[in-house]
């Protein structure tokens, strides 16, 4: 391909291209991520490896072992029933906009609007949220393997080990956009390679595993509502479902199979199966993972399951189930793992980040649209880091729970990561429904499903969303005696902040001069197509 201020030849155009030129935009991004690629960013980001781990505490204490056994493949179903809607949607509309460009096309500029900011939001806590998890698990494998590493948890440690893991990520990112498909490629085998390891050591190496009975029908609340009930009304229908965050934020972030899609060859069908197969081989390898996780919990001295150990997270379960040596090599397995995982969230994120610039939404576009001789988009890419360290200020505050230190930071960013990425899913898959029949379908599509399968999906978005705003503990509630500030669950103060500022921003200024996606294309281009063509898409 010619540079991208070079005019295009027709007769040079692949099959990608032509497609990428109706919907208005030239082959500015260099497409050599193959479909396997293009399926590995998403299942990499997605990485059970990362958040099965780093929020197995989040299940646990809001559950026990049947928010693990039950709600995982529960809320499994649900979630590739979005990524059936959603691919679809990328089938039809292969840009690196994604979500955003779906809901413009769809809805308007308005929807575009508020979309590519949800999504953008999302994707900058997921990376942060991704980061940090990554940067725990090495201290803790460092603390593992060496008693000499530390005295004790630091938050001010770990998260230097963050700001170091965002860097590096950012600096690999900007390297080279074919280095990245190489890594993404190397990281599948790695989660495939590595869940299995980690699968054959819990069963053979503890010496006790748990029951059936425990692993399926035990319950555990460690949230403090409903006064530690497990059989009450509260506890089934608030408790439990704060719990969803350990599933939901696991299996998100598959939208970088979209934002990729204007660097995969054949992206009408390889990206669209790169969203829902990595959805349902991340569901089937982390169910699997988890409930290895919970037979492994070890008995506290009284010949009972410690759920108290187990409540603190995986560490302590590895630990004391297995010793030092393989804690630390499983831990170490984990964190290689969440390196490529924030690697990936980096990948993604700066792609929307480069396409939403490109179309005039973010303050200084021009210069976060800008890409550098080798096509990769590096101020976007430098942007999403910053954003993201900053995002995760808050857990420097250090918030202990029974005299344990608990990151409610690191929930906060997980659940505003989830909320963020959903919401935005959901609106181009409601307008998808609505369309109904007039809807131009791609290559890869639902047919008629989608009639049932698009409002399932943003009901159950609506719902979870609404779950992973509320106070996870009473100290987070004002209304309790024991309210306090730094229990806060920030994630709604985020969204809905965010969200009043994006309308106000879009009633006094933005309504009036953001149109949508803008057109890129070569003016040779724009003859080959027709004029009419381009401008009705």
């Amino acid at each position: 391909m010619p540079e991208a201020h070079e005019p295009v030849e027709v007769q040079e155009l692949s099959e990608d291209e032509k497609h990428l030129a109706k919907l208005g935009y030239r082959q500015d991004l260099h497409r050599s991520w193959s479909g396997f690629s293009n399926f590995a960013i998403s299942f990499s980001i997605i990485s059970i490896l990362a958040g099965c781990l780093t929020n197995f505490g989040a299940g646990f204490n809001n559950g026990g072992p049947i928010s693990i056994s039950w709600s995982w493949p529960i809320l499994g179903v649900f979630i590739l029933i979005i990524g059936f809607t959603m691919s679809e949607l990328v089938s039809a509309y292969p840009t690196s906009g994604g979500i955003y460009w779906w809901a413009s096309k769809l809805g308007g500029p308005r929807a575009g609007f508020f979309t590519g900011w949800l999504n953008l939001i999302g994707l900058v806590a997921v990376t942060a949220g991704v980061a940090y998890g990554c940067a725990t698990f090495i201290d803790l494998t460092l603390d593992t393997y060496s008693t000499s590493w530390a005295s004790g948890y630091s938050l001010n440690r770990v998260f230097i080990i963050f700001v170091i893991v965002l860097a590096a990520a950012a600096v690999l990112n900007i390297f080279s956009g074919h280095l990245m498909a190489l890594m993404n490629n190397a990281s599948v085998w790695w989660h495939v390679i590595g869940a299995a390891a980690i699968v054959l050591i819990l069963i053979f190496v503890p010496d006790h595993h748990q029951s059936l009975s425990y692993v399926f029908t035990h319950r555990v609340n460690n949230s403090g509502w409903s006064g530690g009930s497990t059989s009450s009304f509260g506890f089934f229908f608030a408790v439990i479902p704060f719990g969803f965050l350990l599933t939901q934020y696991t299996i998100t972030g598959f939208d970088a199979s979209a934002h990729l899609s204007e660097e995969t060859s054949s992206a009408a069908k390889a990206a669209a199966k790169g969203i829902w197969r990595s959805i349902f081989y991340s569901v089937i390898g982390g169910y699997i993972l988890l409930l290895c996780v919970v037979f492994a919990i070890p008995n506290d001295s009284h010949g009972n399951p410690n759920d108290a150990l187990a409540g603190l997270g995986v560490q302590p379960i590895f630990n004391a189930a297995m010793g030092s040596h393989w804690a630390g090599t499983v831990l170490l397995i984990s964190a290689v793992g969440q390196i490529f995982c924030t690697v990936s969230c980096m990948t993604s994120a700066s792609r929307m980040t480069f396409a939403f610039s490109r179309d005039g939404a973010i303050p200084g576009s021009r210069r976060w649209s800008a890409l550098t001789r080798s096509r990769v988009p590096a101020n976007a890419v430098t942007l999403v880091a910053v954003c993201a360290a900053i995002l995760t200020l808050p857990a420097l505050f250090k918030v202990d729970i029974n005299g344990t230190p608990v990151p409610l930071a690191f929930y906060a960013v997980t659940s505003i990561a989830v909320i963020g990425l959903y919401l935005a899913f959901a609106i181009p898959i409601y307008l998808r429904w609505r369309h109904g029949e007039n809807f131009d379908v791609g290559t890869w599509n639902n047919g008629k499903k989608y009639k049932w399968m698009n409002p399932i999906a943003v009901a159950e978005i609506i719902i979870v969303s609404i779950y992973l705003m509320m106070p996870t503990t009473p100290a987070a509630s004002i209304f309790s005696s024991q309210f306090s500030w730094k229990f806060v669950n920030y994630a709604p103060i985020v969204t809905v902040g965010a969200l009043i500022l994006l309308a106000i921003w879009w009633t006094t200024s933005a309504k009036h001069w953001f149109t949508g996606p803008k057109h890129t294309i070569d003016e040779a281009v724009l003859e080959a197509f027709g004029e009419e063509t381009l401008t009705a898409d």
